[in-house]
């Protein structure tokens, strides 16, 4: 298998968390692109018509994207304990994850505002909204603090990887203030060795 990801991307690196944290990191190979809104990137609009990252490319030619569905299909890869509970359970934490990858989206929204996009053509209002989607998934994972805790999961990788990307990005959103139940998460989370080596830098 082959992994088209950018090393910027918290989606992207929601899966390679996966992948280290069940042990299939060594069975993948890793490609590192770049991908923008506003440049083709043609071997990535091959493997997946939305231009978009991360693409997981199989042996037998085929194709996965996004990001929730190829984690779902790794973690039926491996023999350990699976991080997509196929019980009651799951609906709670597939909600959960859902959150983490919205306040991912938001979060490269506005940061292709601010970093893309000519300055005389940044939406202050566009801006405001998607920063305003954050503010709320912070708060409402605040709320829901409680289910980060117990046997690791996707929701856990999908919300540390979408803090982490908040500390990379929008240093100055101070997240950790409002939210003392995430800063503790995170702050543990962060140290696991699949955190680490997929660090953005």
């Amino acid at each position: 298998m082959q992994l088209i990801y950018a090393a910027a991307s918290p989606f992207a690196r929601k899966v390679r968390v996966l992948a280290a944290e069940t042990g299939l990191l060594a069975s993948i190979e890793m490609i590192d692109t770049t991908v923008l809104p506003t440049t083709l990137n043609e071997r990535v609009n091959l493997a997946n018509p939305l231009g978009k990252i991360p693409v997981l490319l199989l042996d037998d030619g085929e194709s996965l994207y996004d990001s929730r569905v190829i984690c779902e299909y790794l973690d039926t890869l491996h023999q350990g304990p699976k991080l997509l509970p196929g019980d009651g359970e799951r609906w709670p934490l597939l909600r959960l994850a859902a959150l983490a990858d919205g306040l991912m989206e938001a979060a490269l929204l506005a940061r292709y505002e601010k970093a893309v996009r000519e300055p005389q053509q940044q939406s202050q209002a566009w801006l405001e909204g998607q920063l305003g989607k954050v503010r709320r998934a912070l708060a409402e994972l605040e709320r829901q603090s409680a289910q980060l805790h117990g046997l690791l999961d996707l929701a856990q990788i999908g919300v540390a990887c979408a803090l982490g990307y908040l500390d990379f990005r929008f240093a100055e959103i101070d997240w950790r203030a409002a939210h003392p139940a995430l800063r503790d998460f995170q702050q543990t989370f962060a140290q696991r060795d699949s955190m680490l080596a997929t660090a953005p830098s």
